[in-house]
């Protein structure tokens, strides 16, 4: 006979069984400490399977560290500030990577967001002017030049600029190093069946686990745009979000197979691989060199 204590309720197995795949989550998530991730398991119905979330609880700009220290600090405790041409390197491959795994928006979202807000989606200075006269009734001289498109694009930082991005031979080898790998480990979760890994995200999908998703804006929680030049613009997108819930889903995985759990696995460690690439970049120190 089985002894009765070791006898559970289908209701205690389910959460030993939660507590185990929790657990083995948090292990390979710990060591990534930017932001915190969880995984949640959506139950279903007679209809929908199992699913796997990724859930971001971080919100606002991530830290950029040795990226946003600028020449002015070189006569203050901060010495070490790296030359232009490696931040704006560093900046530009998190700006074309970092989505992939996280729900993080950049400048180029928040100009678009802007020029829909404000400009009716006009991109120039022509235009946006004549936007705000038609549907804002300003008058054309009273238009605040501060709030044309020229204006917000010139108070990118330097090391903003993919233009100023130096190429990996004029960099020390600590650097260029990080960089590589972290090209490499992107290139490695893209490549590993992406559409059923635990990165992906089909909204339509979630929204029929989810349907208070629905509601919610389309910004997400994060942003790699410095708040000390744009604090006006990503206070007012944002504000939606800050009332309503950001889209803070990292991931979803539908689990109609008992084999994605294996996968999903699999796909989870290449994403922590790639965002610890990440972090090395960001956790880089000129002062070692």
């Amino acid at each position: 006979m089985v002894p009765s204590d070791s006898i559970c309720t289908r209701h205690e197995a389910r959460a030993r069984i939660e507590r185990t795949f929790n657990d083995a989550v948090l292990d390979i998530l710990k060591p990534f400490d930017i932001v915190d991730l969880r995984a949640v398991v959506l139950i279903g119905d007679d209809v929908l399977p199992p699913a796997l979330v990724l859930i971001c609880d971080g919100l606002g700009q991530i830290d950029l560290g040795w990226i946003e220290k600028s020449n002015v600090l070189r006569e203050t405790v901060f010495a070490n500030v790296a030359p232009l041409g490696w931040r704006a390197a560093a900046y530009k491959e998190l700006v074309s990577t970092l989505n992939i795994a996280l729900p993080v928006s950049h400048y180029d979202d928040l100009f678009d967001a802007v020029s829909m807000y404000h400009w009716e989606g006009e991109v120039t200075d022509e235009g946006a002017r004549a936007a705000l006269v038609e549907w804002f009734c300003q008058d054309g001289d009273e238009v605040d030049e501060e709030m044309l498109p020229s204006a917000m694009n010139a108070r990118r930082p330097d090391w903003m600029l993919a233009a100023n991005a130096a190429p990996l031979k004029d960099m020390p080898p600590a650097l260029a190093n990080r960089i590589r790998a972290l090209r490499k480990a992107h290139a490695a979760l893209k490549a590993h069946d992406f559409d059923n890994g635990a990165w992906q995200l089909d909204l339509e999908l979630l929204w029929k686990y989810v349907p208070d998703y629905r509601d919610r804006p389309s910004e997400p929680p994060l942003t790699l745009v410095p708040f000390d030049q744009f604090a006006r613009e990503l206070d007012e997108i944002n504000r939606p979000g800050m009332e309503q819930g950001f889209l803070d889903v990292a991931g979803f995985c539908q689990l109609d197979d008992a084999d994605k759990v294996g996968a999903w696995f699999a796909s989870l460690k290449l994403g922590v691989k790639f965002l610890l690439a990440a972090q090395d970049l960001l956790n880089f120190d000129p002062a070692g060199l």
